[in-house]
């Protein structure tokens, strides 16, 4: 076996054994442990959940005076200590059901998102990037001041553009890549601290 199919192995045996529905949530869980996105007590929302591993980590993460709800396209099944909604995230109207379900704006946004893929690389990269603008107009409506973001990426030729543009909204911007995403993903994390508007 590969070095890479061992990793690969390795964390999704992991979400199985600990009740993670992806592997997925344990970027979430090692971005955290470097940039402390989400802390206890903290409103969370989660954009483009699906299947919901990021979601159980933003609950666990906030803990039980925090408040995490989820929205995504597809169907995602319950998950407890989580609010739950299917919606597209590229109406930006959905903002009024995020903000009647905290009645506050949110300490923390995190978006895994991914859209249909094709096949086609720049295709897929760049709907990719559109689904992030989307969630970027989102946050500028119920982000708190000084809150923070995180945005998956699809590297290519709009990766720079995206991270200029959300530069301009926080104090602190880091592009990473966790140890859990696999060693030939062209996938990045935006990890964006100190919302300033």
């Amino acid at each position: 076996m590969k070095l890479i199919d061992a990793r690969k192995d390795y964390y999704r045996k992991l979400a199985h054994e600990q009740g993670f529905r992806s592997r997925s949530a344990y970027k979430l869980k090692e971005l955290n442990q470097s940039y402390r996105i989400i802390g206890p007590g903290f409103y969370v929302l989660d954009l483009g959940c699906a299947p919901g591993g990021w979601t159980q980590m933003a609950v666990r993460l906030a803990g039980n005076k925090g408040k995490v709800m989820g929205i995504d396209l597809s169907y995602v099944e319950e998950i407890p200590h989580a609010h739950l909604i299917r919606e597209d995230i590229e109406d930006v109207t959905i903002t009024d059901e995020i903000m009647a379900y905290f009645e506050r704006k949110v300490n923390a946004v995190v978006c895994d998102l991914s859209p249909q893929v094709t096949g086609n690389w720049s295709v897929d990269h760049a709907k990719q990037i559109s689904l992030n603008y989307s969630c970027a107009k989102i946050i500028d409506i119920v982000l708190a001041h000084k809150g923070n973001a995180l945005f998956k990426i699809f590297d290519g030729e709009y990766s720079m553009e995206f991270r200029d543009y959300v530069k301009k909204k926080f104090s602190r911007i880091n592009l990473t890549k966790p140890k859990a995403s696999r060693k030939q993903s062209s996938e990045l994390y935006c990890v964006c601290l100190g919302y300033t508007g």
